[in-house]
């Protein structure tokens, strides 16, 4: 992502991680607030007001039984800059799989932004997390524009999730993607998830383009993550298809200009910030449940999603997958079953903790044959399907306690008309 800009912030891309792979780069505009001369109080109160989703999400009430704590997640991005107040103490020893300087410093300003939208403190005028108890382990990774001023390896995302299947992190969170796959990532991404690792990824900020599907979300073993706005609806750039999975709020989002840390813009933080708030979603549920797996965290977040009460049960949309992410309705208020701790609710296939999957197929679905070449998701061939207003509509609100800003409406199974008037459809994918 090109930095420097002081009065417009680039959406936050979920591609451009790698050479070749193209950057989603719409430009938005969006307000400046600088941190240098302000009070930090101030700052600091106008900044967390300006995060909406926490109220949305009764961030207060959840934190009154877990912050996260005792969950750490390893942030493979732009790496991280551990000296902003909201982060001191949050960030732990990390990877520089780029291989160039040793340090997992923040070249761009996205990392940073990730990692406090995860488990910022708030401290000092910084943004506030949704698992400010959590932990986070940088491992940074090129995107194009620092690689054509370094020399990294080629392998610097391969080589950041296998160590992050071998470190103590539960979960990866991944912002950043590609639509090119990769045999060895998809390698890497079978060994972590076989390590009891949860992956978050992107699904990609082109979806009112190109809409291409991309990696590393597209990948069966991986959560992909698509953005919503306030109201409860996919945001019009996020990606859709059958590698969405889940989704979370992206809109009005502040986050750091650019690399210099002077000061936050406010805009679309894109399929990159839904992508946190997952992987913060999901710290919660495990800091709840430290004795869950990581298949049980899944299927209760889930489970747990907003959605309309027309959405029929096993049933996924190819725009907001299973819904948007709901953490108090998992902790304070129950909903969703933990499950089968060893089969995943991505593949439906038993997992195992010596750092393959194990392929034996559940009773929901058939094993797959792991011989063959790495395959994108069933069905993700960016096609847009569409329904009928009977398929989706009318769609009536939850009635839960944390249903308020229109981000858990019922009417996220009516998401917004994109061109050509096509609406969601929820239909069956992965086996499920």
């Amino acid at each position: 992502m090109t930095a420097g800009m002081s009065q417009v912030r680039k959406r936050s891309g979920a591609h451009g991680f790698r050479r070749g792979r193209s950057l989603a780069v719409a430009v938005i505009g969006a307000s400046a607030i600088a941190l240098v001369g302000a009070a930090p109080a101030a700052v600091a109160e106008d900044m967390q007001s300006k995060q909406w989703y926490l109220d949305a999400m009764r961030a207060e009430e959840i934190w009154k039984s877990t912050t996260g704590e005792g969950v750490t997640v390893a942030l493979i991005d732009t790496g991280v800059n551990a000296s902003i107040p909201s982060l001191k103490g949050q960030v732990l020893k990390g990877l520089d799989a780029t291989e160039t300087d040793g340090t997992t410093d923040d070249y761009n300003g996205h990392g940073t932004t990730m990692a406090e939208l995860i488990a910022g403190t708030g401290t000092g005028g910084g943004l506030k997390g949704l698992a400010p108890g959590a932990k986070i382990i940088p491992m940074r990774m090129a995107n194009k524009e620092f690689e054509e001023k370094h020399k990294s390896t080629s392998f610097d995302n391969v080589n950041a999730i296998r160590a992050a299947a071998d470190g103590d992190a539960k979960i990866i969170n991944m912002s950043i993607g590609s639509e090119f796959l990769s045999y060895q990532e998809k390698e890497a991404v079978k060994y972590a998830h076989g390590k009891g690792k949860l992956l978050f990824a992107a699904v990609g900020n082109t979806g009112d383009k190109a809409n291409k599907p991309g990696y590393p979300a597209n990948y069966p073993e991986v959560v992909g993550v698509a953005a919503s706005d306030r109201e409860g609806q996919v945001a019009t750039y996020s990606q859709h298809g059958d590698f969405v999975d889940i989704a979370a709020p992206a809109n009005d989002i502040p986050g750091w200009c650019d690399e210099t840390f002077t000061k936050y813009c406010v805009g679309e933080g894109g399929t990159s910030a839904a992508t946190a708030l997952a992987s913060a979603t999901a710290a919660l549920i495990w800091s709840a449940n430290p004795d869950w797996t990581a298949n049980q965290v899944l299927r209760v977040m889930f489970e747990s999603a907003g959605r309309g009460e027309d959405w029929k049960p096993g049933t996924v949309s190819n725009y907001l997958g299973h819904g948007i992410v709901r953490p108090n309705a998992a902790i304070n208020r129950g909903i969703g079953k933990p499950g089968d701790p060893d089969v995943s609710p991505l593949t439906n296939e038993r997992t195992t903790a010596d750092g393959s999957d194990a392929g034996a197929p559940s009773e929901e679905g058939p094993a797959k044959d792991d011989s063959a070449p790495p395959q994108p998701k069933p069905g993700a061939d960016g096609a847009k399907d569409t329904a009928t207003a009977a398929d989706t509509a009318n769609a009536a609100k939850d009635t839960g306690d944390d249903s308020q800003l229109g981000l858990i409406l019922g009417g996220v199974a009516v998401v917004a008309v994109l061109a050509g008037g096509g609406l969601a459809v929820v239909r069956k994918r992965r086996n499920a």
